[in-house]
């Protein structure tokens, strides 16, 4: 029986995740959750689940909830409580779905404390991934992707050994602008950006994979969670997202792990290793399925792919300052205060101007997250 803790409950990721626990009762237990300001649908859960605690990051909700709750369940409030629900005692595993750089506080506790983690928030190793890593071999926890891409990754190296790779592919569904040109995308729609072809997702990272910044993200966290150089990890497009990521071999072999375009099947997976647990969410019909393309990814339409890449291989500090670009402008993008454009062009001009640290600590990390989102506002503001 897993004992779990969710961080970011009411999120597309979260809600999954509790479906995989619905599912399979008698092997996951929902001990503690955590959402941000969703007070309503985190009350809807607690009364499903009957968690000893759970926690709102917004101290208003978390006022709100307490007013109207009297079941069992603690209600936390703030920062102190989302932290409280990341390292709670009667849990051994931590699903970490917060959206963005806000989950890393949380999972580094939760490593530190001995806890498992699912990892669903891949920010958390583009900002930090060189302290986030040491602290997993510190600890001796177990950190297992739930990214689609990189549950792919991490079976199908079942198949070989780490010296024996030759590349990971890391498939992408290339997002509802596929094929388009750079003047094409000049005047696209929230509306247009926010209806993925094939996946259902929240809407920041829904943006991230039109823009292919999603990629560049899944790319570098890759290289920290596999251990593998970027050298050896590319990017193809793939429209039916069938083949979530493949692993080619010195051999001339590459191996492939395929699944309905459902996170469901990784969520439970996570949870299920070294074991697999039934399927309650439906089966891949390969003739149904029919055939399956692949083409290279478009850098010149969607610089953002090209530009995280290049941050990866930098190092330092790097990552973090793209990743914090890339939010400010997304959910500015999100509020329709800029145009589709403006976010790769906004990251760059970012990247040109930051100051990389090599070797950065986590006040090295926080003091970059914190300096390139008031300068991305800032140039924000100017557009």
């Amino acid at each position: 029986m897993k004992n779990v803790s969710v961080l970011g409950s009411t999120g597309s990721i979260g809600k999954q995740t509790l479906e995989v626990a619905a599912a399979n009762p008698d092997k996951i237990k929902i001990r503690a959750l955590a959402a941000h300001t969703s007070d309503v649908l985190l009350e809807e859960q607690i009364n499903i689940f009957q968690p000893d605690i759970a926690a709102l990051s917004d101290e208003a909700a978390a006022e709100r909830l307490k007013k109207r709750y009297t079941g069992k369940t603690k209600i936390l409030a703030g920062e102190a409580g989302l932290l409280e629900v990341a390292t709670f005692s009667e849990v051994d595993t931590v699903l970490a779905s917060m959206v963005g750089y806000a989950g890393l506080r949380p999972t580094l506790a939760a490593i530190e404390h001995g806890k498992d983690i699912a990892l669903a928030n891949k920010e958390t190793l583009v900002a930090a991934g060189s302290i986030v890593m040491s602290a997993v071999a510190e600890h001796n926890v177990t950190l297992l992707p739930v990214d689609s891409e990189h549950s792919a990754i991490f079976q199908a190296l079942a198949g070989g050994k780490h010296q024996e790779v030759k590349r990971l592919l890391i498939t992408a569904s290339g997002g509802p602008f596929r094929g388009k040109s750079k003047a094409e995308l000049e005047n696209v729609t929230l509306e247009q950006c926010l209806k993925h072809p094939n996946w259902s997702m929240g809407r920041k990272i829904t943006v991230d994979s039109s823009t292919l910044a999603n990629k560049g993200l899944e790319v570098i966290e890759a290289h920290w969670l596999f251990d593998m150089p970027y050298e050896k990890i590319d990017v193809v497009v793939h429209p039916q997202s069938v083949i979530h990521s493949l692993v080619e071999y010195q051999d001339g072999s590459v191996l492939a792990q395929l699944g309905l375009p459902d996170m469901r099947l990784p969520i439970q997976y996570a949870f299920s290793y070294p074991e697999r647990f039934d399927n309650a969410f439906g089966q891949l019909d390969l003739v149904k399925a029919g055939q399956l393309t692949f083409e290279a990814p478009d850098l010149e339409a969607f610089p953002a792919l090209k530009l995280a890449v290049e941050c990866g291989k930098a190092g330092g500090t790097l990552p973090c300052a793209f990743n914090a670009a890339n939010e400010e402008s997304v959910y500015a993008f999100l509020d329709n205060k800029i145009k589709y454009l403006d976010i790769p062009m906004t990251i760059e001009k970012i990247i040109v101007r930051h100051q990389n640290i090599l070797q950065p600590v986590i006040e090295d990390i926080e003091q970059t997250d914190a300096e390139t989102r008031r300068l991305t506002r800032e140039i924000l503001k100017s557009l």
